[in-house]
């Protein structure tokens, strides 16, 4: 590759994807060399335990395809391992690069680290530009009409889909512009293994739609022994999927599927308005309470050995596939919490470690609303009844069943907790932390 060519960098993160990709449509329209850069980041990297990360697998996996994609325009993806700063302020003495294109992402630690490089490749004479892609709006864009953030859904939805026009889904047509794209040789990818990690034995979910299930979204997306649900939450993560392209489907497919891709978009919206939901409870008061913490309770939380079958599936689930079911995610989050005593962070930690489809924003909105500390949340005198639960939506036991094979009525392990002391433990708890306070 020739240094001296000069090109311009499109940055791949959270949009594995060539087509209908904004930053990248906006990139090829320069008439300039694109050559796609990705950045295994080792300040994240090196926060991961588990070197069998199955997220490092997905990505890295993505990445094989785009390079499948990119190797038969002539073209090819660089992939680099490191802080990236110092892998900018290297590629920047090595190439001649004019500008530096990408999507925005709005997690904490990624709006610093953007503004960091920002302002080191404007020291250089390099431009950089971000565009909205991993949502339809974003930030300030759904407002209540006194320009305040919503902290409600059902408005904040109403007001979403009033705002939504077909151009919001028009797609960027990248594809008319593949040619400029960076001729060269393929660039090697790093294995997993130069990257410090192992293949992971979890099974990926495919990113195509299937209308039958999504017509049915309605009806069955709370029973967790079928496959009622789309699975695309994991594609969506990384954004091998658009979220244009599911929109403009949602609406002629399912209202209560595309309410579920708003939430998406709510929590998101949450996180950028008020940043301390990521330490402290949404609602201050909540954070006066005195969470029990038992360490040992926490642990057959885990391993899904609390004696109440539709959670140990759950988390089996969760241990097993990098995947729960959402009713699942709400039982077992709502056990964890009102049941067991112990601080939500504790269990969005251990889900932020497990699940394939991890998003900041969103995990941290479940849980807080499983905990009643979040906005719009459960009302804290709402316990979820595990064995009412299972009742509703697994009455046969078969997701039950499938995930606790030994699985048996009469002698199942003892319940760690009981139910009716949890729940007036908790109601107790919380009335006496939160006073007149709610």
């Amino acid at each position: 590759m020739n240094s001296n060519t000069p090109i311009v960098l499109f940055w791949f993160r959270r949009d594995l994807r060539l087509d209908d990709n904004a930053g990248l449509y906006e990139a090829l329209k320069q008439n300039m060399n694109v050559l796609p850069i990705f950045l295994f980041d080792s300040e994240i990297l090196n926060k991961l335990d588990d070197k069998q990360d199955a997220r490092v697998h997905f990505i890295h996996h993505q990445l094989t395809v785009l390079q499948q994609q990119l190797s038969a325009l002539g073209s090819s993806i660089m992939v680099k391992l490191g802080k990236p700063k110092e892998i900018f302020e290297s590629l920047a003495q090595q190439y001649t690069i004019k500008a530096v294109y990408t999507n925005h992402d709005y997690e904490p630690y990624a709006n610093k680290r953007d503004h960091e490089i920002a302002e080191l490749l404007r020291s250089k004479g390099i431009s950089f530009h971000s565009f909205k892609d991993q949502v339809i709006f974003e930030k300030d864009e759904v407002t209540k009409d006194d320009l305040k953030p919503y902290t409600v859904f059902t408005p904040y939805m109403k007001k979403w889909k009033s705002k939504l026009t077909t151009n919001h889904l028009m797609p960027h047509p990248t594809q008319n512009y593949y040619n400029n794209f960076f001729q060269t040789a393929t660039i090697p990818l790093p294995t997993l293994a130069d990257i410090g990690f192992l293949p992971s034995s979890i099974d990926f979910p495919g990113s195509e739609i299937i209308p039958a299930v999504i017509q049915h979204y309605s009806e069955q997306r709370d029973i967790p022994s079928i496959k009622g649900t789309s699975r695309l939450s994991v594609h969506l993560r990384f954004g091998t999927v658009s979220i244009r392209s599911l929109v403009a489907q949602a609406q002629w497919l399912n209202e209560k599927w595309l309410n579920e891709l708003i939430w998406r978009e709510f929590y998101m919206m949450i996180l950028y308005h008020f940043p301390h939901v990521v330490n402290k409870a949404f609602k201050p008061a909540y954070d006066r309470i005195p969470w029990s913490n038992n360490e040992t309770h926490f642990k057959l939380w885990c391993e899904g050995k609390t004696g109440y079958p539709i959670v140990d599936a759950g988390m089996r689930e969760l241990n097993r596939t990098g995947f729960m079911h959402n009713r699942v995610r709400m039982i077992t989050a709502s056990f964890l919490t009102k049941h067991l005593l112990i601080d939500w962070r504790w269990g969005e930690a251990y889900f932020a470690k497990k699940l394939l489809d991890f998003e900041l924003s969103s995990n941290n909105g479940g849980w807080q609303w499983s905990a009643s500390s979040g906005c719009d949340a459960a009302p804290y005198f709402r316990v979820f009844n595990p064995y009412e639960q299972t009742k509703k939506f697994d009455p046969q036991l078969k997701y039950i069943k499938h995930w606790i094979p030994e699985f048996d009525e009469l002698n199942y392990i003892k319940p760690i907790v009981d139910h009716k002391f949890a729940r007036e433990r908790v109601l107790s708890t919380y009335k006496k932390a939160l006073g007149e306070i709610q």
